[in-house]
């Protein structure tokens, strides 16, 4: 759903749920990962990292309280209705943001995930930029980098948009967005046949492929799709496997991440003409789905993503 239009579906609700919803009191202590993080006030001037999570704070209306974000331009093109929204908004890097540019926009606050805008060992963590005196939250599915967790669950993407809530004091309207995003994925799961295609998610990668595993969104996404990730047996979270491994699970629908400078008909192109895969079911029958970057990744899109993916499974 666009960010205009979500705004104005949600206003009603919004408008309903205010008075319910209770007023964070600080300090406030939240749960992020393996951490605890302590705010001792709303941030003034934050940062969010990647268009999902950029997305995720626009909806949530906490523009005036950020001072630009990241890792936007440099890996995707922005949409004309998307520049839109983040008129005025300076974005401090086009890839990864270093400590100092960070230190220079005087960050309070940094929204970002695991190979989101932060490596593990790397120069840009929780570890070295809490020193400073900026508060880091994570994106919650990406913690599966850092520590145990359960495969990837769309409560994980409901769990960022209610902490985003609470640290900024915007519960009310974090509430009737997580509302609104599973009224949608209610609708659709109503109406999904008990027949669940084998699906394979395709991001990059010749040599080896880039795909999901049971620790990435596309997991939780398939499933909500009534669809069935076929690698739904690999630990990881986004990683690369080799051809064969594709070959021996034969997808029937594949899912093409449509982002960078290869478009997904050049995707599809290298697919339909690798000759290891023309066994595989989806390549002979020529099913393939696109969704772009933004609703593979954790954030408020993925509900678009349920809707598509549902669509492209069951056809009937």
């Amino acid at each position: 759903m666009k960010l205009r239009h979500l705004a104005l579906c949600l206003g009603l609700l919004f408008t309903s749920m205010s008075a319910l919803a209770e007023s964070t009191h600080y300090p406030l202590t939240i749960q992020s990962c393996n951490r605890e993080v302590t705010f001792k006030e709303a941030p003034r001037h934050a940062v969010s990292h990647d268009i999902n999570m950029t997305q995720m704070m626009l909806a949530l209306g906490l523009k005036p309280r950020m001072v630009g974000y990241s890792g936007i331009s440099g890996w995707k093109a922005v949409t004309p209705q998307m520049a839109k929204i983040l008129d005025g908004l300076p974005e401090l890097a086009a890839k990864y943001p270093s400590v100092e540019t960070l230190l220079n926009a005087n960050v309070d606050f940094f929204f970002a995930g695991w190979d989101y805008g932060m490596s593990v060992g790397g120069a840009v963590t929780p570890a070295t930029l809490t020193p400073l005196g900026i508060n880091v939250y994570e994106l919650t599915e990406s913690c599966a980098f850092v520590m145990k967790r359960p495969g990837a669950s769309l409560d994980d993407t409901y769990n960022d948009l209610r902490n985003l809530g609470r640290i900024f004091d915007v519960q009310a309207r974090a509430d009737a967005l997580v509302g609104a995003m599973q009224a949608r994925v209610s609708a659709v799961q109503k109406s999904l046949p008990a027949e669940r295609p084998r699906v394979f998610l395709y991001d990059s990668g010749e040599d080896r492929a880039m795909t999901a595993g049971r620790l990435a969104m596309p997991q939780a996404l398939i499933e909500a799709a009534g669809g069935r990730n076929v690698l739904d047996d690999v630990d990881a979270s986004w990683t690369r496997v080799n051809w064969e491994s594709v070959v021996e699970k034969n997808p029937q629908v594949i899912v093409i991440v449509d982002y960078s400078e290869i478009t997904a008909e050049q995707k599809q192109h290298f697919l339909e003409s690798n000759p290891a895969l023309q066994s595989v079911d989806a390549i002979r029958n020529k099913r393939f789905v696109v969704i772009p970057y933004v609703e593979a990744t954790p954030g408020i899109d993925n509900v678009q993503a349920i809707e598509t993916l549902a669509k492209a499974f069951h056809p009937q």
